[in-house]
């Protein structure tokens, strides 16, 4: 009785997970469609995405000089040169986004803010590094620029964020340049106009060389602080194993990506199908030469006692 009762309960939890896989399928394929119409998630708007994703990394050019003649404008309208935020002694982490993503950027900034405002044990902002903030959205304005530093700021607790984090504009050409030295590939999509790209920041030197990278969207503090440390010293990190995460998932009803994420639930869903599919064979196996053994000695025991006069 008890066994049947794991094995009906197992049961359920399966065919729970199948119907969340065919939910999440037929949500997938009708997102946004309308009656009647059939949707290619591969021709519609944007171009296939597993064509365009290779290309969508940051690619790790450690040592690589920045190109320091580059003009862009601060949060306060002000031309300057990317040079005025160099040769201080001091190195600098730079971050490639832009202020009305609607998606992972904004997770790479929080995660730069909590790093920061940890005051990665007693590295302070201003003083011992510098963080330059650029969008690579050649139409977003110093007004724009602002606006996102007053967020932040105002959410912060460290001293010197306002002086040391600078929010960046500039054109497509400069913009470009920079992202191409660090190996920040990025890709815009008119229909939908949003950019796709990878998340991360890199560690620069004093001297505006590559000295690290780091992936994703939190970033330890310990670990940074490690990071501009030998930056600062003008060391030259070692590749790293990357965390490549997209800011970008192809919806086939808005020419994003987004459909792609729903893939992966899928696959997750199903990979915890026949992960509890197999679990529940074992069980099975294991009590079914239980339930065998029991047999062989109940058996065995009866033909004993009957032999006993």
């Amino acid at each position: 009785m008890k066994e049947n009762r794991c094995y009906n309960g197992l049961r359920t939890v399966i065919l729970g997970m199948l119907v969340l896989v065919s939910a999440t399928t037929v949500f997938a394929q009708n997102r946004g469609s309308a009656p009647g119409i059939t949707i290619d998630p591969v021709s519609i708007k944007a171009p296939d995405p597993t064509e365009r994703f290779p290309d969508i990394e940051i690619e790790q050019k450690l040592n690589a000089p920045i190109p320091l003649d580059l003009t862009l404008t601060n949060s306060h309208g002000e031309k300057v040169k990317l040079a005025d935020y160099f040769n201080q002694d001091k190195p600098v982490i730079l971050s490639l986004v832009y202020f009305e993503c609607p998606m992972i950027c904004t997770a790479v900034l929080n995660g730069l803010m909590q790093a920061i405002d940890a005051g990665m044990l007693e590295l302070e902002i201003g003083k011992d590094y510098e963080v330059v903030t650029i969008s690579i959205d050649p139409d977003e304005t110093p007004a724009l620029a602002l606006e996102k530093k007053s967020n932040y700021i105002s959410k912060m607790r460290r001293e010197g964020v306002a002086e040391g984090w600078h929010w960046l504009v500039g054109s497509q050409d400069d913009i470009e340049d920079l992202a191409q030295a660090v190996g920040f590939r990025y890709y815009y999509d008119p229909a939908s106009d949003q950019y796709a790209h990878a998340a991360g920041i890199m560690i620069l030197t004093p001297d505006a060389k590559v000295s690290s990278y780091m992936f994703g969207v939190e970033y330890l503090p310990r670990n940074l602080k490690m990071a501009l440390v030998d930056a600062g010293q003008g060391n030259i990190g070692s590749a790293v194993d990357r965390l490549v995460l997209l800011c970008f998932a192809y919806d086939p009803a808005s020419g994003g990506y987004g459909f792609y994420i729903l893939g992966a639930l899928r696959l997750l869903c199903m990979a915890l199908v026949l992960a509890l599919l197999a679990f529940w064979g074992v069980n099975y196996q294991v009590s079914k030469r239980s339930r065998a053994s029991d047999a062989a000695v109940s058996e065995s025991g009866g033909a004993d006692t009957g032999t006993v006069e």
